[in-house]
């Protein structure tokens, strides 16, 4: 199951706006003209994409610095940067952490009318939105500011902040798997699904809490600009470059000990064998356990079963391979395992969104100017 089975756009072609990386409501530039791609307003050249934190009172420290750690290590071949980090406040006072601190910023709600993104960070002060699901005034003026089309996503319990204000009435959302009931009381309009690790519905992101935000922040990067340079990012930050967003949120058996057999060496043999057909009578073997223990030990140590799995790593070595060379799609699906191109584009489709063709029209260029970069 890739990331994109949760990308539940509306109909065909903005599926293939949000894979590619299209933005709705970019700025202007200063010549005051817009870019247009598909009929959608995509990110002025020279500027970077700006995004804004919105950080509410109890806000989570973690998740709060998620978006500047991510957003700010993504830079163009010539070392620009790709993005803007702000934070802003509703009334642009200084707010509490949950960490016992308070922090001051330089923005207010007007930082919420340029930004291209607008990220809510997740708090546990809730107040009149856990219980009545009803925004405070000065938050629903704030959020009022936003301009419609902007991409808006949501940390953790920031889906209840989207949710009051009725932005993901008939979407598709999750939030942390513990808030999951009172949620789905609360917000009934909304299409809730509480086994994910993000949800991606083109404008509108959400995810589930602490490490999740990290993945959708990098889905994010890989949206705009494809695998590579994600993966440069993931490096830089220490943390895995890729995580399926329809992985399940949490385990709920114990974690093994470590005198137990676990399939992470399988995994990473698998990995090294991609381009060639692996049975899952093969894997087992390799683990030195029945069909049946490896398939349930796999699952609940990877969140999917072992033919999800591969496909979705097999998909992300296509989508290196369309960015990064000139191979023909019938060689890169070789590479990739697939066997066939008309297999790729099946499963292109299926977990991505676009055909190979498509994909490696919008990244194959940036992602050839950012080889140099590629060893950073």
């Amino acid at each position: 199951m890739g990331t994109a089975g949760r990308d539940t756009g509306r109909d065909t072609g903005r599926a293939a706006d949000r894979t590619t990386g299209v933005m709705v409501g970019a700025r202007r530039k200063a010549s005051d003209e817009w870019d247009v791609h598909d009929g959608c307003v995509v990110p002025p050249g020279p500027d970077p994409h700006r995004v804004a934190v919105l950080a509410l009172d109890g806000v989570m420290t973690f998740e709060l610095g998620i978006p500047a750690r991510i957003f700010g290590s993504a830079r163009s071949s010539d070392g620009a940067a790709l993005y803007e980090v702000v934070v802003c406040t509703p009334d642009g006072r200084p707010v509490r952490t949950e960490a016992g601190f308070s922090i001051d910023v330089a923005y207010g709600p007007e930082a919420l009318e340029s930004a291209d993104t607008v990220i809510v960070a997740p708090t546990h002060r809730l107040g009149s939105i856990a219980e009545e699901g009803l925004l405070p005034a000065p938050l629903a003026e704030a959020l009022a500011r936003i301009r419609p089309g902007t991409r808006t996503v949501s940390i953790c319990t920031g889906a209840f902040v989207l949710a009051a204000a009725g932005l993901l009435d008939g979407r598709p959302a999750t939030t942390h798997w513990a808030e999951a009931e009172h949620f789905r009381r609360l917000f009934p309009r909304v299409r809730f699904d509480e086994d994910v690790l993000f949800v991606d519905d083109g404008d509108l992101l959400s995810s589930a809490g602490a490490a999740a935000g990290v993945d959708v922040c990098l889905h994010l990067v890989r949206r705009d600009h494809g695998s590579a340079l994600a993966n440069q990012v993931a490096r830089r930050c220490i943390v895995p470059p890729w995580r399926d967003g329809g992985q399940a949120q949490y385990i709920e058996r114990p974690v093994p000990e470590p005198t137990t057999a676990t399939t992470a060496p399988t995994r990473a043999w698998a990995l090294e064998r991609l381009d060639r057909p692996l049975t899952l009578g093969e894997l087992a073997a390799h683990a030195r356990m029945s069909v049946r223990t490896f398939t349930r030990r796999f699952r609940d140590e990877a969140g999917v079963t072992p033919g999800q799995w591969l496909t979705a790593q097999r998909v992300e070595v296509a989508k290196q391979l369309l960015e990064t060379s000139d191979l023909s799609i019938d060689l890169v699906a070789d590479r990739a395992g697939f066997g066939s191109a008309n297999s790729l584009r099946q499963h292109m489709r299926a977990l991505v969104g676009v055909s190979p063709a498509a994909y490696r029209h919008t990244f194959h260029t940036a992602a050839a100017s950012g080889r140099a970069t590629a060893g950073l």
